[in-house]
């Protein structure tokens, strides 16, 4: 990408240029690309079977779906997923893999969201990296190693154009949420110090181009994982990462341009500091309300402890979280009897508030993480939890299924990929995220060795 662009006669910086394309966004909110990089064809094809002999022949059946099966890469031939009859996938941008600006694809793919741009979908992805030399410009922080590329997709080819880096000099960019009005809210999931700055912000990412390096400070310093926007409102609710975590909302003082500031709250269940770490399906919790942060920016890691002196309530290790059905959905990886994860429902028109699914036991759901909605109403919710890993369907009903699991043993070779020839089976699924004019996509990532997967298939069968 350019560091300027000239638009009526002024010349435009990169932080400019995104400001702009934001607040074009906003104000279509408020009132109501260059490639040649395709997908390859299959050129691996003895490297694939040797994978394919040592895989399982099929595993739990989901609702509609069928059984799952090996399925190979149609990049690389691979068979990294197994997934039900009828689904295809071609994966792209590993780890190392030149980006279209020249850049080494930047490791630890996480959280995502995709935009429609006219027959084209933009994808933009975090990466959750720890301290480095920034891979991208803009940035925040020249010492800060991680931040978001963002991918062309051609749904109608399906294959991939393009992609380059959009924002840099931000730490642990975990997970997210897309805004109604076409950006990607990245979210540190870190209370830091590095070279100086302060990190364990949110900023904003368009859906093309580069993205603002400012962070919005009134929407909270603290471990942040993810954010749903209510698109009626524009509150932005947000996700914390802490084994006493708060659930918050951001109230802009501008609905669409979180820039201008506003007041963040926390949940309180009951009137009192309520522990919902051990609740299961089934608990109602009734009409919620909130209490405001004075310090949302603090120098020490304060936030829940302001919030929950306030009574606010105390959740497990809040991670995922999506607007769909017109509800806030969000998740904990380690809260319920079981200890293996709770999926909350906010109404976001009344307040009231739920938990819709708690986990079992491993077997069933080991550790949920990031999440997205289903243009079709159905859950999908990715495990982070070691061992054998699977992407979960669940409906708004409770009924919990097994979509696609983990295959990615590399050990017999990488197809040319700049990834160590290792076993990923274990690594854990984020970023999932439909194509949203037809939601006959499904992007989604293997954070290790960082790959991006693009699934297509027979959805309207099932629970997605």
């Amino acid at each position: 990408m350019t560091a300027s662009a000239t638009t009526k006669g002024i010349e435009m910086t990169t932080e400019q240029r995104s400001s702009e394309k934001i607040g074009m966004a906003r104000r279509a909110f408020l009132g109501g690309a260059a490639g040649g990089l395709a997908a390859a064809s299959i050129p691996f094809e003895a490297l694939a079977a040797r994978h394919e002999a040592a895989l399982p022949s099929k595993l739990q059946a989901g609702p509609g779906y069928g059984e799952l099966r090996p399925v190979r890469d149609q990049s690389t031939g691979l068979a990294l997923l197994a997934l039900p009859k009828g689904f295809e996938y071609l994966s792209y941008g590993w780890t190392n893999d030149a980006m279209s600006d020249g850049v080494p694809t930047p490791n630890a793919h996480d959280g995502m969201a995709a935009f429609r741009h006219g027959d084209l979908v933009h994808v933009v992805r975090n990466h959750e990296r720890n301290p480095g030399p920034a891979f991208a410009s803009p940035a925040y922080n020249p010492a800060g190693g991680g931040g978001t590329t963002t991918m062309v997709f051609d749904p109608g080819a399906g294959e991939f154009r393009e992609s380059y880096g959009s924002l840099g000099g931000t730490l642990r960019n975990c997970a997210g949420g897309p805004t109604p009005w076409g950006t990607w809210l990245t979210c540190e999931e870190t209370f830091s110090e590095t070279g100086g700055m302060r990190h364990g912000y949110v900023f904003e990412v368009p859906s093309e181009g580069p993205g603002n390096p400012t962070p919005y400070t009134a929407m909270g310093r603290f471990n942040h994982e993810a954010a749903a926007i209510d698109p009626v409102t524009g509150y932005v609710y947000e996700t914390e990462d802490r084994g006493d975590a708060c659930l918050y909302r951001f109230v802009p003082n501008v609905p669409g341009d979180l820039g201008r500031g506003g007041e963040l709250q926390a949940m309180v269940i009951g009137g009192s500091t309520t522990d919902t770490r051990a609740d299961g399906y089934g608990r109602v919790y009734g009409k919620v309300s909130w209490v405001t942060i004075d310090e949302p920016d603090p120098a020490l890691d304060t936030v829940r402890v302001e919030a929950q002196g306030k009574g606010a309530a105390i959740f497990g290790r809040l991670e995922g979280a999506w607007y769909g059905n017109d509800r806030i959905y969000v998740i904990t990886t380690n809260g319920g009897p079981a200890g293996e994860g709770q999926v909350f429902e906010l109404d976001p028109a009344t307040d009231t508030f739920r938990v819709l699914y708690a986990s079992p036991g491993a077997d069933v759901l080991n550790a949920p993480d990031n999440m997205c909605v289903s243009p079709r109403g159905g859950l999908v919710l990715c495990e982070d939890g070691g061992g054998i890993e699977y992407v979960h369907g669940l409906t708004t009903d409770g009924e919990i299924f097994r979509f696609a699991q983990n295959l990615a043993d590399l050990r017999g070779g990488t197809a040319g990929k700049l990834v160590a020839a290792s076993d990923y089976r274990g690594s854990e699924w984020a970023g999932s995220v439909f194509e949203p004019k037809n939601g006959d996509w499904l992007f989604v990532n293997l954070q290790s060795p960082g790959i991006t997967l693009a699934i297509t298939g027979p959805w309207r069968k099932g629970g997605l």
